[in-house]
């Protein structure tokens, strides 16, 4: 009995660190829902809400520090943008980084932040150890989506009303170049090697696809699920996967994610997921893509190897922007 008793034990502290280990790898799901004032917390591998983090007022769009302990919140109605730790689970400071902050993107090595300032038709750079505004870049109206270079470089900027792509120097803060591209520019995405930069275009149906040598466009791709008219199909959100074979693009009011072969510059797959699908984000193996769907409430989790929906889950009111931390 007693040689029975040990094969157990031996087995059950065999089996803990494995349990344990399964349930750190399955991560959490971060939600920022614009109506509810909050961040809300889902288990990877459950797909259970597990937290509800209060943030200031219409949270939106959602990045992690380079560490990855920290998660910024820019929240539009609020002025400033929130940063959570991820540990304590709650906001522990706020950056004022100006009105009406929307997108945003960090520097590298984390130190700054770039933000478009909707109202005020800027990109303005913040200090976020000096927690002060170091330099603000005149864009065209309404700027959107931003992007840091991962070499630090450059910045890009959407201006919705331009219909521009702006190319900010990160170090001088100057423009470098002003691209036409379709009508009204919402978010980027750029190959793994940095020579091309996706943008999505909302009311142009389309992708339009920029070389980053010279800043011009060189190829469009447009969307066309079926059954939904070219005014219904309003792009916005882009992933692309880390080896950029496939960029993945919600197709807002059309309720589509669009799979697109990056190599190709075509659609392999029309993905039918919930009602103004905007927010997107892979995890950590790219083996699932998270879909918020503002329109719905809810967020479409994708199989990304079937290209199909494996669950749909309720968030709370207009989620907008989705991070996942595995």
């Amino acid at each position: 009995m007693r040689t029975l008793r040990r094969i157990i034990l031996s087995l059950f502290l065999l089996t803990v660190p494995f349990i344990a280990a399964q349930a750190q790898e399955s991560g959490r799901v971060f939600v920022s829902s614009e109506k509810d004032n909050a961040v809300i917390v889902f288990d990877a591998g459950t797909l259970e809400k597990t937290a509800e983090i209060p943030t200031s007022e219409r949270p939106r769009a959602l990045q992690l520090s380079p560490d990855r302990r920290l998660l910024y919140a820019a929240c539009g109605d609020g002025d400033a943008i929130d940063v959570i730790d991820l540990e304590a689970m709650e906001v522990i400071d706020r950056l004022e980084v100006g009105d009406d902050p929307e997108m945003f993107d960090l520097s590298p090595d984390g130190k700054l932040i770039y933000v478009s300032n909707e109202d005020d038709a800027l990109l303005t750079v913040f200090d976020i150890a000096a927690k002060e505004a170091v330099a603000e870049v005149e864009v065209g109206e309404e700027p959107e989506g931003v992007l840091a270079a991962p070499n630090g470089s450059v910045v890009y900027v959407t201006s919705e009303v331009a219909n521009m792509v702006h190319v900010v120097d990160a170090e001088t803060h100057e423009l470098l170049a002003n691209t036409l591209v379709g009508n009204r520019p919402r978010r980027f995405a750029l190959t793994p090697d940095g020579s091309e930069l996706w943008v999505t275009n909302e009311l142009s149906g389309s992708v339009s696809i920029l070389d980053t040598g010279s800043y011009e466009v060189t190829e469009e791709i447009a969307f066309e699920p079926q059954g939904f008219r070219r005014e219904n199909v309003t792009p916005v959100g882009i992933v692309m996967t880390e080896d950029g074979s496939t960029a993945y693009v919600g197709l807002g009011r059309a309720n589509h994610v669009a799979a697109v072969d990056v190599a190709a510059k075509s659609v392999r797959e029309y993905v039918l997921v919930g009602e103004r699908a905007w927010g997107l984000a892979l995890n950590g193996d790219e083996s699932t893509l998270y879909v918020a769907n503002g329109l719905s409430d809810d967020m479409s989790v994708v199989d990304t190897a079937s290209l199909s929906v494996a669950k749909s889950v309720p968030v709370a009111r207009t989620p907008h922007s989705v991070v996942v931390v595995d």
